[in-house]
């Protein structure tokens, strides 16, 4: 999403508008003036007709007219369709917004996205010890499999090399080649130790019953009607949609994938690579657990999420 925009909503909140307010106008701003015709929104909506609420009784939309009544009154620049997360620091000089979303890829398509929820994982879907539906998507990766992401075996020598997944073109993060990277080792020490304020910053908790650990950008306002302690903090969808719309980020625990292909842990455990080898047969990751986040290594054969910054 353009900076712009987002800044635009974000900083609305600060000012006059209630939560229900912002994040209608969030939304519009990343759904609608930089991509699609119709907002879906989590709430109600007045000025709506009838027959727009019988059309989608569960989620109402801002009908095109309304679109185009807004376009005419604020001028916004928006370049694509790309929910930014952030800002946070992994340096004392570098910045970087997260993806909306844990990378997955469709093998029968050879298509990369971000999943559609920050708390959303695949699970056993990742057993390449079972065929794969044409349909299906996967989210685990051996380390630095940008070119090969299915890549299953145990011998350390088929990852001698880093290919970063960012390199490819994401369907819905832009869709060109290299506008994303994985985050390395450094900066994922420096995130979640380092930067001012950081023990403040981090936390584990769940999103939509999805456990996880829970990171807020460097600028972070608490949204009101919410509470942040970083200890076991649990939101329903509608309530992290609010948190997001604020710039925070959930990395869901999704388990591990072995190097012979069986999944485990899904929902208890989180691993994320970063591109930092730390010898010929390991490589750094970030790792947490109920009541522990630390960065380890472990053999690049074992298939680890993935979350993108730029």
């Amino acid at each position: 999403m353009s900076k712009k925009c987002c800044t635009f909503a974000r900083s609305l909140i600060l000012e006059t508008m209630n939560r229900v307010s912002f994040i209608v106008l969030y939304l519009f701003c990343v759904r609608v003036l930089c991509a699609q015709t119709s907002l879906v929104l989590p709430y109600d909506a007045t000025g709506l007709t009838e027959e727009q609420k019988a059309s989608n009784p569960e989620r109402l939309a801002y009908p095109t007219e309304l679109k185009e009544t807004i376009k005419s009154q604020v001028s916004f620049e928006c370049n694509t369709e790309i929910l930014d997360l952030g800002p946070f620091s992994v340096s004392e000089k570098k910045t970087v917004f997260f993806s909306p979303g844990n990378l997955q890829y469709q093998p029968s398509t050879k298509t990369w996205r971000f999943a559609e929820h920050q708390w959303e994982v695949i699970g056993e879907g990742n057993n390449l010890n079972i065929p794969i539906p044409s349909a299906s998507w996967i989210d685990l990766f051996g380390w630095g499999t940008g070119n090969n992401p299915t890549l299953s075996s145990t011998d350390v020598n088929d990852f001698s090399t880093f290919t970063d997944w960012g390199v490819n073109a994401i369907s819905n993060g832009g869709n060109e080649a290299n506008m994303w990277r994985t985050l390395t080792n450094e900066e994922w020490e420096f995130l979640i130790k380092e930067r001012p304020n950081a023990k403040a910053l981090y936390g584990l908790g769940h999103a939509n019953e999805r456990f996880g650990l829970i990171l807020l950008p460097d600028d972070w306002t608490l949204p009101a009607g919410l509470s942040f302690t970083g200890k076991n903090d649990t939101y329903t969808s509608d309530e992290w949609s609010v948190m997001e719309a604020a710039g925070a980020v959930f990395l869901p625990a999704a388990g591990y994938r072995y190097c012979d292909g069986g999944v485990d842990y899904v929902g208890s455990i989180g691993y994320y690579w970063s591109s930092t080898p730390y010898s010929s047969e390991s490589a750094w990751r970030l790792y947490f657990v109920s009541g522990k986040v630390s960065m380890n290594r472990n053999n690049r054969c074992y298939g680890y999420s993935v979350r993108l910054v730029r």
